[in-house]
């Protein structure tokens, strides 16, 4: 019977808290940032396709001309190696051993 009660009790069915530690709340922020940078690049590279395009007889400020569209692709693509390349030095930073406060 001393059993039943100590099951029923609220306290004795106390869950483990869901504090994380920094260090390991910051490597999953970053690894979940990781995930969505190829879709935001998908998204950065396919958003010149709505763009309006300068027709032969239009005139320049009817649309985005082919060399911004282009300064654009290249601008994001550098910026996507750059995202990388912090990306892969802060995870090489933590996988350090006896590195402990980055």
């Amino acid at each position: 019977m001393t059993q039943r009660r100590a099951d029923g009790d609220p306290a004795a069915r106390m869950r483990p808290s869901v504090f994380l530690e920094r260090q390991s709340y910051r490597r999953r922020r970053l690894m979940d940032a990781a995930r969505i940078l190829p879709l935001l690049g998908a998204v950065l590279f396919a958003l010149p396709l709505l763009w309006p395009s300068v027709s032969d007889g239009a005139a320049q400020d009817a649309g985005v001309t082919m060399s911004a569209a282009i300064v654009y692709v290249f601008s994001v693509w550098a910026a996507l190696i750059l995202a990388v390349l912090i990306f892969g030095r802060m995870t090489r930073a933590w996988s350090r051993p006896g590195d402990a406060r980055r």
